[in-house]
């Protein structure tokens, strides 16, 4: 398994031990792949496209399952997707996040938190603004106000940024940083890119290369490495 105690000494919030998962057809996506991951923190993973990044975001949440290996996770993980309007379902931002929460909460407290993921992500006053009027970088910080709204402590991010412009590449990343550093309630975000100057901004990073995951080392210093052999 890959340490990552030796940058975060936090117990994991995710451990995956051996996991195989091969695709109907025969092209195996993760190749007894192993990941741990602390209870705190950014982490961001990089690799070409079908190095099994996705598939292994996928495994994590239990839409896919796998064929062999163990998955164990502690607590509640949600996945954001590269394009928001593939996960918002409802017309308004309130009526998105009342969907995350409880319904057996009392309407009052259901409110209040709405009112409370939407301030967390700097969308303060727009409860009940309709989704297709919020730019990409809106809609993206809405769709991590849902997964926070779940009282998820596990965020699974599918190239966040992809689709946004400079500016809002600047803000989600910046917003997920600021949300998985505070002590409580504890945040992991587990971040996958193809940006190497994101990751200088993470925890740690790892490269993942025909379905299996190198270890976790500082982001700058991978982004060197993948630099050099670019």
């Amino acid at each position: 398994m890959i340490p990552c105690q030796a940058l975060v000494p936090e117990p994991p919030v995710l451990a995956l031990q051996g996991v195989t998962y091969t695709w109907p057809g025969g092209a195996a996506a993760l190749r007894r792949c192993d990941l741990e991951l602390p209870a705190r923190g950014l982490w961001m993973l990089v690799g070409r496209n079908g190095s099994g990044k996705s598939s292994l975001l996928r495994v994590i949440s239990g839409l896919l399952e796998p064929q062999s290996g163990r998955v164990e996770r502690r607590g509640r993980c949600a996945l954001v997707f590269q394009n928001p309007d593939h996960q918002l379902l409802l017309p308004s931002c309130a009526s998105e996040l009342l969907l995350a929460i409880d319904a057996r909460l009392p309407p009052a407290e259901r409110w209040q938190r709405v009112m409370a993921a939407l301030e967390l992500v700097g969308l303060d006053g727009l409860a009940e603004r309709p989704i297709h009027g919020l730019s990409g970088g809106q809609k993206q910080r809405l769709a991590i106000a849902t997964a926070l709204a779940s009282e998820a402590d596990l965020l699974l991010l599918d190239e966040p940024t992809a689709l946004l412009d400079p500016d809002s590449q600047h803000e989600v990343l910046g917003l997920i940083r600021s949300l998985s550093q505070r002590t409580e309630p504890p945040l992991a975000a587990l971040w996958i890119t193809h940006r190497l100057e994101e990751l200088g901004q993470c925890d740690g990073a790892a490269q993942m290369q025909d379905g299996r995951i190198g270890p976790w080392i500082p982001g700058a210093e991978l982004s060197r490495q993948l630099l050099v052999c670019s």
